[in-house]
């Protein structure tokens, strides 16, 4: 079974830092891309940031770019996002998502096929 669990959410200051954690079981860590996804309130989601676990290709959104930084550990089949300078506007529900395949995205997705339960981040003014 097809597990991606999402971990690392909280409450935490306006500057502040978040770590979050996928770890995913179930499937064949590589070839694939994990990426994060975030809803807020209201909103649409919106793509995060991704990894390539075969080539270590990192994407970012724009409200992530030189906030934000994605790493993946292949040994312990977990991507993390670390988080900082975070905004009370990086309040959101964080889901993590793996696509099969070389690349990844941002943008699109639908080209996602597992996704993990999401994990609540919450920053205060």
């Amino acid at each position: 079974e097809v597990q991606l669990q999402a971990s690392g959410g909280g409450l935490v200051q306006a500057g502040g830092s978040l770590r979050l954690s996928c770890a995913a079981s179930g499937f064949t860590f590589d070839p694939h891309a994990i990426g994060w996804f975030r809803q807020a309130p209201g909103k649409e989601r919106e793509g995060v940031s991704c990894i390539s676990i075969s080539s270590g290709n990192t994407y970012y959104g724009d409200s992530a770019k030189g906030r934000f930084t994605i790493s993946s550990d292949n040994a312990k089949n977990t991507v993390y996002l670390q988080m900082d300078s975070l905004k009370p506007e990086d309040t959101a529900v964080y889901y993590c998502a793996a696509l099969n395949g070389y690349g990844c995205s941002v943008v699109d997705e639908t080209l996602y096929a597992y996704w993990g339960q999401g994990t609540q981040v919450t920053v205060s003014s």
